[in-house]
């Protein structure tokens, strides 16, 4: 596959750790929008742009034209123009584009001339218009504003590289659910800044930390301000009147599960862990699957594993990968219209992950789970991170074997090769926010606190049975006896 570059990427091992903190006395914000209550101009619908973070696959296209539909009668309520409304997925061809900083330029050019806001949304965020319109009327549209509601670490975590290790809760983020707003003179600067000046890092992990971290600009550019109308709750709640935003907690279910055997589970292990990470396998998430199979570099009886004649490598498992999807496509061992392939390091509900396949269609070329993107700026790709699981449609599976993908050496990364793969052969890269790479402490409490998450990776400084027990585990499964003990081993 030409044309793209396979990179080894240890969070761990970033060199950019910001030292410098993020803050704000509010002062200067103050009288800025205390100046603004005067103003003689009040926002009106033609002066915002919406932009929808919207994706390829059919159920998430019908999910933002939902959302598309509903602003356009908001402003039919409010006997005003209809606004224009960017599907993000439809700005152009480019799959990158829903890491935004791509899309900003096009975005600027088309509507920053005649329009004042650029207003991001989610599919989950909903928007009451009046409200909206008030709460941008505060702020001069002549200066760079980055509206938001804001997000802050705990702890450092490795999601965010460990910036701000010394105070992490210093440095604020938007909340994305919630949306977020950019005044056009910023727009129209971060654009310009896009084509000679990258983010430090080519990779784009959690994308609303690496914005703000891009905005901020080290001090040099604005600092998220804090919007208390972008709201986090959900639309039903007693406490939204004045809310411009609110969110719509994050459904992984669209009709009946899918049956325990429409899932083929394929387990990727090395005679290393057979004694160590397989017995919490089989203690936690096993007992769910119909259909599972353990592949590693040795033939196992009582586990049992499979050994596919690929040896084991220290990272990547690319010839390892492959040569599942070798097997699950003959046909031989599986008819199942679904493939997840997971680590052994991997803790997944099963329950929830067939509840979030009901909304998919076997019958397209589907691949989901964490997505991450790697050199979006300069034509990259996205591509399912592995370690919180990825799953395949068999249509996906035959697509990508049928379309000469494969290793450049056997301890390529697997899921960025067969994120350079569905990019070629133009399969969209779908993101589900239920899935994580990484432990449950390393993100947002508030955050995973409107999940019904599926997955969580790493066994690194946790109990996994009590991650298991107490973040992904059915009300039935739950077993409090269990939730002892540390580990401390990867």
């Amino acid at each position: 596959m030409p044309g793209y570059t396979v990179i080894y990427f240890c969070c761990f091992l970033l060199p950019f750790v910001p030292t410098c903190i993020a803050f704000n006395d509010g002062n200067s914000e103050k009288q800025e929008r205390s100046d603004s209550h005067v103003f003689d101009h009040l926002t009106e619908v033609r002066d915002v742009i919406f932009v929808i973070r919207s994706q390829k696959n059919s159920y998430h296209t019908h999910r933002a034209e939902q959302r598309r539909t509903e602003l356009l009668h908001e402003a039919q309520i409010l006997n005003q123009s209809s606004p224009d409304v960017v599907l993000l997925h439809k700005l152009s061809d480019y799959d990158g584009n829903w890491s935004v900083l791509p899309a900003l330029p096009r975005l600027v050019s088309r509507y920053c001339q005649t329009s004042s806001w650029i207003v991001f949304l989610e599919e989950e965020t909903n928007v009451n218009l009046n409200n909206l319109l008030q709460v941008l009327s505060k702020f001069t549209t002549r200066k760079e504003w980055f509206l938001g509601r804001p997000l802050n670490d705990d702890e450092p975590t490795i999601i965010h590289h460990y910036a701000f290790s010394e105070n992490p809760y210093s440095f604020s983020y938007p909340d994305f659910m919630a949306g977020w707003a950019l005044s056009c003179p910023l727009a129209k600067r971060i654009a310009e800044r896009v084509n000679y000046e990258p983010p430090k890092s080519d990779f784009t992990i959690d994308l609303q930390h690496e914005i703000a971290m891009y905005i901020w600009e080290e001090g040099r550019g604005p600092a998220l301000t804090a919007v208390n109308e972008f709201c986090s709750e959900p639309q039903s709640s007693f406490s939204t009147g004045d809310c411009a935003t609110t969110v719509n907690t994050y459904s992984s279910a669209c009709g009946k599960p899918v049956q325990k055997e429409d899932i083929f589970v394929a387990v990727k292990t090395c005679q290393r862990f057979h004694g160590d990470r397989v017995p919490l396998v089989k203690q936690t998430w096993e007992k769910d699957a119909a259909s599972l199979e353990y592949y590693s570099d040795i033939t196992d009886p009582y586990i049992p594993t499979i050994h596919l004649g690929v040896p084991n490598t220290e990272r990547g498992h690319c010839a390892k990968t492959f040569a599942i999807l070798r097997r699950f496509a003959s046909g031989a061992v599986t008819q199942a219209p679904w493939l997840l392939i997971v680590d052994d390091d991997t803790l997944i509900s099963l329950p929830r992950l067939r509840r979030l396949l009901s909304c998919y269609d076997p019958k397209e070329a589907v691949s989901v789970g964490e997505r991450y993107g790697y050199g979006l700026l300069r034509d990259g790709y996205s591509y399912i991170t592995g370690g919180g699981g990825i799953v395949f449609s068999r249509v996906a599976v035959q697509n990508i074997l049928a379309g000469g993908c494969g290793c450049r050496s056997s301890d390529a990364p697997d899921d960025m090769v067969l994120g350079m793969c569905l990019t070629t052969l133009g399969i969209p890269v779908t993101h589900s926010p239920l899935f994580h790479q990484a432990r449950p402490h390393d993100y947002v409490k508030e955050l995973l606190a409107r999940q019904n998450p599926i997955s969580f990776h790493k066994h690194w400084n946790i109990n996994p049975v009590a991650i298991y027990q107490h973040w992904l585990a059915e009300p039935r499964q739950k077993r409090p006896h269990l939730l002892t003990k540390t580990r401390e081993e990867l």
